[in-house]
């Protein structure tokens, strides 16, 4: 059988990864996905500051580090990652078995058409449990329920995307300085963050 390119595998990824997309957006945003080259995409410009084009971009980076570990198994068995693209700029975080497996993934990624910068923050350790995933998990539900909680003009909690890796906490987005302040604040006392990592960029 022809081995299946890395494109037919991006392709698959978007149409299994679109009804859960739709979902999220809708209930965080209360908008309609926005519709792109005839099929939805699940992204949403409402509340986003981003534009149309770098949103789809940041879609696209991510299902490109996605396609590239499919495509190569004997990495992604050295590799517990995952990308997340915001304005651009990608956070790698996770686990690898030998740095020089987490070097070719970084570097690969950053050779990525469109993508401005890479932040590595994936460490050479055994593979995180899943209980320790579903920690990590909780805590960003609760850090979004925090940020939910901030009152100020036109603040929008969904501009801002939160990672949790171990207790510690990344924060990216586009905001002003007030905005910065008010959600470092908040992060910063929920129970179980350990560490605030700021990926943000002021406007």
């Amino acid at each position: 059988m022809i081995k299946q390119s890395w494109e037919n595998k991006v392709k698959r990824l978007k149409l299994l990864l679109l009804p859960t997309g739709l979902l999220a957006i809708t209930l965080l945003q209360g908008c309609a996905p926005l519709v792109l080259g005839g099929a939805a995409t699940g992204i949403s410009v409402a509340h986003d500051r981003r534009t149309v084009g770098v949103l789809v971009e940041d879609q696209n980076i991510e299902l490109k580090t996605i396609g590239h570990l499919l495509d190569h198994p004997d990495l992604k068995q050295r590799l517990d990652v995952s990308a997340t693209s915001y304005n651009l700029r990608v956070l790698l975080t996770g686990q690898a078995a030998d740095e020089q497996s987490r070097d070719a993934y970084v570097k690969w990624v950053s050779h990525i058409p469109q993508v401005r910068r890479v932040y590595n923050e994936i460490s050479v350790r055994p593979f995180r449990t899943l209980n320790e995933k579903a920690t990590d998990a909780y805590l960003t539900a609760k850090i979004n329920v925090a940020l939910a909680k901030i009152s100020g003009d036109g603040f929008d909690p969904t501009r801002v995307k939160v990672i949790s890796e171990d207790g510690v906490v990344y924060l990216m987005g586009l905001l002003k300085e007030s905005e910065e302040k008010a959600v470092e604040e908040a992060v910063r006392y929920v129970n179980g963050v350990k560490q605030v990592v700021k990926i943000i960029e002021r406007i």
